[in-house]
């Protein structure tokens, strides 16, 4: 399985033009970051996993020509919002895709998207079927999926491992029996906001303490945000087995 880093940041790791803080003015590649989202790819299948609102730029930046699925984590927009652009593989590949999230995230996808689910259908609208997941393992295709519920402050989220991969973004807290579904993953991706504690995300050194006590193989560190700082500078306070993950980065396993 590849998995390709379409974004690593988040709403507040995206430069705009009134910022000057050292990221937005890096020259380095690593420190431009679209928001959170990823692309597990198996034998020529596709899944992303949330499509915010720069989805279409990287599908677009990655030339990928065909999703099978995606799957959701939560309903914040910032990992929503780029749903209306799957209508372009619905007219270039002539197929409805699988949308695959709990039954309160697909809730919040009809609400905040009503002209998609009108009765008779909105022409144009990006034609989608709906999979509620609860947290019971599934599948798509030849991916088995393992939803790992995080807490993000009081919003419940859903983190999935696949295989000996886990990929955890929008957390504040994971039990115990969570982080059980985790141990023995070879690599693990979870969020890191900043160095400061947040009332919902995990700082850099709470990401830490989780991957030392479920100490995987490798790890990578996504969903970031201008105050971490460069990735030259972050990357080496890290262990020598936990990284920075960077907008384009592929990893397999």
């Amino acid at each position: 399985m590849k998995i390709t880093f379409l974004g690593t940041g988040t709403s507040t790791g995206v430069p705009v033009v009134a910022c000057n803080c050292e990221v937005c003015t890096s020259e380095d590649a690593r420190d431009k970051r679209y928001r959170s989202s990823i692309m597990l790819t198996r034998d020529g299948s596709n899944i992303i996993v949330d499509c915010g609102p720069d989805f279409r730029i990287q599908m677009l930046k990655h030339k990928v020509e065909d999703i099978d699925a995606v799957l959701f984590t939560h309903a914040h927009r910032d990992h929503i919002a780029g749903l209306d652009d799957i209508r372009a593989f619905n007219y270039i590949l002539h197929k409805s895709i699988d949308i695959y999230g709990s039954q309160f995230t697909l809730d919040a996808i009809k609400e905040q998207f009503p002209y998609i689910f009108i009765p008779g259908r909105y022409f144009g609208a990006p034609q989608l079927n709906l999979h509620p997941i609860t947290d019971t393992p599934f599948s798509i295709g030849g991916f088995n999926l393992v939803p790992i519920q995080v807490m993000h402050q009081e919003m419940k989220v859903f983190g999935y491992r696949i295989d000996d991969f886990t990929y955890i973004t929008d957390a504040n807290y994971i039990s115990q029996d969570e982080l059980d579904k985790m141990r023995g993953s070879k690599i693990v991706v979870i969020n890191a906001l900043r160095n400061s504690r947040h009332v919902s995300h995990f700082s850099l050194g709470e990401a830490l303490e989780i991957l030392n006590e479920i100490k995987p193989e490798k790890a990578y560190l996504t969903h970031i945000s201008h105050f971490l700082g460069k990735y030259e500078i972050v990357e080496q306070k890290l262990p020598d087995w936990v990284h920075l993950a960077y907008d384009g980065l592929q990893i397999e396993i």
